[in-house]
């Protein structure tokens, strides 16, 4: 199986996620400012591919400026900041950089063992996420709602609240997977639905503004979405239209669950009023693979995420444990 990024050849090895569904293309990135580009224009996404692209991206900068710990620092400060939002690049960043002191070896270890937990994680949260689900829905077999792409390609492998389709999938329980195509860049029609089809799991792709209407009609048994940011007291900063979706799940009486590995949990962030929202460029918006779509002097506004309050969350469930939102559970 090709690993949606790791380390190979003393060199960052990623799957470029912008040439997707169409080819399969790995980028070797061996410098930093082609791995912030990557991050920027994401080549590379996902909370945890880029907590691990973090770790590794700093273990790069230590190989290449030995004894310049500056220089580390400076990169590693510019790489932290290519995308505010989700939480596991910076944390990613930070675990390997505390490894600097005792050498470029000492963080590419680092940076190995945030990848290496990561697969475990992904394992991990399959199986919560799976047994969750068994146990909230009457229904055999299983429909899930899904938004943006939380499979493999948003990790090492296996991946957050695709993974947890994958498990349901497994264990031949599974009905049908409803992804989201996930406006504007659609991550859900690109990446979810090449995942799913590389799966051979059974599923429809569905338009964003159909999700409300799917759900009040009966058609979903269980939402699944990943997350960027999981805050003290459990609100979500997740793909832009998450919000949208956990209203409609709270109307039609399905449960809303979040999947996210603990590196996601920021303790620190006491709500979601606190969590900084990406705001990117209008081109996204305008423009699809170069093909424009709305008149010139177009303004646009374009968030990259949006923030689901705790109250409208069943669960969140990590590669540690369930926090029953719905109980009045806090990760914090």
């Amino acid at each position: 199986m090709q690993r949606t990024i790791d380390w190979v050849d003393d060199q960052i090895h990623l799957i470029d996620q912008t040439r997707l569904p169409d080819e399969l293309v790995i980028l070797r990135v061996a410098a930093l400012d082609p791995l912030i580009d990557a991050i920027a224009r994401l080549a590379v996404r996902g909370a945890p591919a880029l907590g691990v692209a973090g770790g590794l991206g700093v273990a790069l900068l230590a190989r290449l400026h030995p004894g310049d710990e500056a220089a580390v620092r400076d990169g590693a400060a510019r790489l932290r900041a290519a995308r505010p939002t989700a939480v596991n690049l910076a944390w990613g960043v930070d675990r390997a950089l505390a490894r600097l002191s005792d050498g470029p070896d000492a963080v590419l270890a680092e940076a190995l063992a945030i990848r290496d937990e990561d697969i475990a994680a992904c394992a991990a949260m399959a199986t919560r996420g799976a047994d969750l689900v068994e146990g909230l829905v009457a229904r055999r077999p299983i429909r899930v709602m899904t938004i943006c792409n939380t499979g493999a390609l948003a990790a090492v492998e296996r991946g957050t609240a695709l993974g947890v389709v994958g498990e349901l999938f497994a264990r031949g329980i599974l009905e049908e997977a409803l992804p989201l195509e996930t406006r504007p860049l659609l991550q859900g029609s690109r990446l979810t639905a090449w995942e799913l089809t590389q799966m051979g799991a059974p599923f429809r792709l569905l338009v964003d503004g159909a999700a409300a209407s799917v759900l009040a009609r009966g058609l979903a048994d269980v939402v699944l979405i990943g997350a960027d940011r999981v805050t003290a007291n459990g609100d979500t900063a997740n793909k832009v239209g998450s919000f949208a979706l956990a209203l409609a799940a709270r109307h039609a009486g399905v449960p809303f669950l979040v999947v996210a590995p603990e590196s996601s949990v920021d303790l620190a962030t006491p709500d979601g009023a606190a969590i900084h929202i990406e705001e990117r460029g209008s081109d996204e918006v305008l423009a699809f693979r170069g093909i424009r779509s709305a008149p010139e002097g177009t303004r646009t506004l374009n968030p990259a995420f949006d923030v689901t309050p705790a109250s409208l969350i069943t669960a969140i469930v990590t590669d540690h444990r369930v926090v029953r939102t719905d109980r009045g559970e806090t990760p914090g």
